[in-house]
């Protein structure tokens, strides 16, 4: 049988989602939606670290990121939080698309798979 664990679940998604050591996350938005893109994609890459951390995962083992951008104006400033936050030789597999948010302020929305440790 196999088991599926779900984290914070509600009527229309869980947060965490693991099966066979494989963490999958909902999409992660910014904290602050007020704020520019580069506090906007490192409060969401935060929210990204406590749920990997809540699934006994971490960025060391991200497999894959798809990164949503509403303007890829903001490409370069996202791009320079993304690129301090991943660790050294552990770039995962990675798509980045201009997209329409959920909601107006929002500037960008991530969404990851991860191996658990």
């Amino acid at each position: 049988m196999t088991i599926i664990e779900r984290k914070e679940t509600k009527q229309r998604m869980s947060r965490v989602v693991i099966h066979q050591g494989t963490v999958y996350l909902c999409g992660q938005v910014a904290a602050d939606a007020s704020k520019g893109i580069e506090e906007q994609t490192q409060t969401m890459l935060d929210k990204v670290d406590d749920l990997l951390l809540s699934a006994d995962s971490s960025r060391e083992h991200l497999l894959s990121a798809t990164i949503y951008v509403k303007d890829m104006a903001d490409f370069s400033g996202m791009n320079s939080v993304w690129d301090a936050w991943i660790p050294e030789g552990h770039a995962p597999a990675r798509a980045c698309v201009q997209a329409a948010m959920a909601r107006p302020e929002l500037l960008v929305e991530i969404s990851v798979v991860a191996a658990q440790k």
